[in-house]
This record gives C-alpha cells, structure tokens and sequence, in this order.
C-alpha cells in the first residue's frame, strides 16, 4: 500500500504544510456603541496613541453613500497603536460593523476583524490561493489604506473575520503616517508580484511633488506626563508593550480548533477545564498562546458581557512593576476591577489585571507570558509560580523571566 506524502510548500526556503507562517498576532478591531467613550479608554487611559482618522463617507463613491448614511451612525474609522505600527487597534462604531456584516450571523460578534502578521507579501498572495482551495469564504484581498499592510480578509467558522496581512505601515520619531496623498497606492484585488518596495515609493511620492511630512500627527498635549516609568516621565505610570492574546468563546470548538491548527497552523499547547467546560491554549511563536478558545457556556456563568463574543484582550505592560502601579492608577481614575476571573482562562500569565471598556470588552492586563522552548512544551503546572494576594512588591525571576520579544521603541 502507497501513500501519498503530504504537500509541501516553499516558504522562504524552508518546506511548511502551508504557504505561509504566522509570525504573531498583530492587530484588531473594535466595533463600539460608545464610540467617544471607548477613544479616551483606550488611548487617555491605557495609552494607544491616534494615528488616522478617517470618514467612511468619504471613503465610498458619492452614489453609494445615502445607502451607507441609512445604516451607519457615526462614519469615523479610528486608528491607534501602542508602537510602530500604524495601527494595533482599530475603533469604529457598531453600526459600522452592521455594513460589514461582521454580525450578519451572530449578533455577538463585536471583534470587526482578528489579525495575524506573516512574513512576506508572497506568503499573503500563496495564502489566498490556498485558503480558498480548502473551500474558506473569502473577504476582500488588496492593500488597505491608511496602514499600507497587504492583506487577505477570511471568515473562521463562527463567522468572525480574520486577516493575514504583510507589510504595516511603520510610525517613527516624528509620529507622522504617511500622507493621504500617497494612498494612490492601495489595492482592491490580489496584487501582481513583485511590487515596489517601500523606499521606491517614498521616491515616487516626492518624484510626484508629494509632501511626504504632511500625515496624521497625533494630539496629545493635554496630558500631562508626571509619572516615571523607568526614567521616561509619561502620562501614565505604565506602558502597554504587547498586544494579545485574544480570547474568544466560541459554540464551535471541534470546527474551530479544526480550522486554526489545520489550516492555519497554529499549535495546541495545553488544555484546561472550568466548571466542566473547555478551554484551549494555542501558540504561534514562542509564547505560552497567542490565542485562547474557549466553550460559550461559561460566558453566562462567570458574568461577563453577553454583547460579544471576545473573551478578553490581552495587553502586556512593561514589566510587574508597571502592572501593580497600573493596577493602582486605574482604581484611582475610578475603573473597578474585575474581580475572579479564574486563572483557568488566563494560563501561562500569572498576575494580571482585568477590566471592561465601556462597551463591557474584558481587558486583561499582565507583564510576564511563558515562554516555550524547542520542543513546544508548556512549563509543568506545578513549577508554575503561585499568585498571592495581596500581590509581592517585588518577585522572584524565572528562567523565562524579560525572555519574550523587547519592546523596540522608546516608551513615549
């Protein structure tokens, strides 16, 4: 008897089960009722800067906007990022979501889209071929402006978004994206390989009398920066680093798990139960996860916002330190923490913080991810440090302890 031995795909000289290999998680989108409110949470409070703004009114063609004006309340697409990239979370309001039919089957799907980075353009183009031979719904393909990120939008099987994308715009010293002018350069379907790289359309952009200095500049004047947070005074006494892991609920969790190991290559690492319902740890890179999924039965049970489907977001500050005077800060600004969430669900982070935005969106806060080796094995759980309360001032180091990825900018 013959076999038939699995294919191989090329991907930047090594051979992989698939035309590509997220590299991390990169970025998501929030479709709010509370629009304003969810600005000053996530960039006054908890420091995403703006980088874009945009109206989708202007973004549609004068034919199609009464259409558009009918069923969206508010048209302002809101960019922001807690580092270089032009954008790690993207805000919008809920009825923008509605256009998208981001809740076109599930009213609860609040997460407009959930975006993973991959390593090249072609990985992207491979991708799309490859994700609709395995029969997935299909979104758009293209460049997005503003971001320049090269993308592939797909559906998973509970109908939430996803993106793959290449190629973020990067924001530097003079916090300057780049100019509306330059945005000629979008895509709206699979673009012809090769393409110009950045630096030949930086040339072609002056070469056309474009001032490539004239972008999105962030205002942030009113906030006073009187905290130190490891010499550099900010406003506020911590500094958001990393971004993930998301956390979902899903009804799903055969087809899901199916769908993002087997055809998007991510790795179970370890499996947890709470109050008899599962709950799955998976990893792309050397992180304990970058992704949870997690039985929906239990959203109802640990009180948390029937509105959505997203578990929580994680967002990782700058080390323990930060987290406890985090903690403190956001009390002190009159944010209630959420208390008992069980550390079934967060496994691989030990202290960490919780709350809601004001759409009820959990937030979880922490300063320390494990790290997995070569051989992609979690720490045992019994080699796991304990939490305490009330919280250490200081802790003992692990042997994976500032392991992870620097954060590569100054902190303000």
């Amino acid at each position: 008897m013959t076999t038939t031995a699995p294919k191989r795909y090329d991907v930047g000289g090594v051979l992989l089960p698939r035309p590509f290999k997220i590299r991390r998680f990169g970025h998501f989108g929030l479709n709010m009722d509370r629009l304003d409110e969810a600005v000053t949470f996530y960039a006054d409070l908890l420091g995403f800067r703006v980088t874009d703004e945009v109206s989708l009114f202007d973004q549609v063609p004068p034919e199609v906007r009464p259409i558009v004006e009918e069923v969206v309340t508010d048209p302002r697409m809101i960019f922001t990022s807690n580092s270089s990239d032009h954008h790690a979370l993207l805000l919008a309001h809920r009825t923008f979501g509605v256009l998208n039919g981001n809740d076109r089957k599930a009213k609860d799907i609040t997460l407009s889209q959930i975006t993973w980075q991959v390593g090249s353009l072609r990985e992207v183009v491979d991708a799309g071929a490859y994700l609709r031979a395995h029969g997935v719904e299909i979104g758009r393909t293209g460049r997005d402006m503003p971001g320049g990120n090269w993308h592939i939008y797909f559906r998973d099987p509970d109908d939430n978004t996803v993106e793959l994308y290449y190629g973020m715009e990067q924001i530097g010293w003079t916090r300057r994206s780049r100019p509306h002018d330059m945005h000629y350069r979008g895509f709206d379907g699979v673009p012809p390989l090769p393409q110009l790289s950045e630096a030949a359309e930086v040339r072609e952009a002056l070469e056309r009398g474009i001032d490539i200095h004239s972008g999105w500049s962030p205002s942030e004047g009113h906030l006073k920066e009187t905290h130190d947070v490891g010499g550099v005074l900010l406003p506020r006494p911590f500094k958001v680093t990393g971004l993930g892991p998301v956390s979902m609920f899903t009804e799903r969790m055969a087809e899901m798990l199916a769908f993002y190991t087997e055809l998007l290559g991510f790795e179970i690492v370890e499996e947890a139960e709470h109050q008899g319902k599962r709950i799955v740890y998976l990893r792309s890179g050397t992180e304990h996860h970058t992704f949870v999924l997690a039985d929906k039965a239990l959203r109802g049970r640990l009180g948390l916002s029937e509105h959505t489907s997203c578990l929580s977001m994680g967002m990782e500050v700058g080390s323990y330190a930060q987290l406890r005077a985090a903690v403190e800060h956001l009390v002190n600004a009159g944010h209630t923490l959420v208390e008992g969430v069980p550390p079934e669900l967060y496994l691989g982070i030990d202290y960490a913080a919780h709350l809601r935005d004001p759409d009820g969106h959990l937030v979880c806060l922490y300063s320390y991810m494990e790290q997995v080796g070569w051989d992609g094995r979690p720490r045992p759980a019994g080699l796991r440090r304990a939490v305490t309360d009330p919280w250490p001032k200081t802790l003992a180091p692990l042997s994976d302890t500032y392991a992870d990825r620097a954060y590569m900018g100054p902190l303000g």
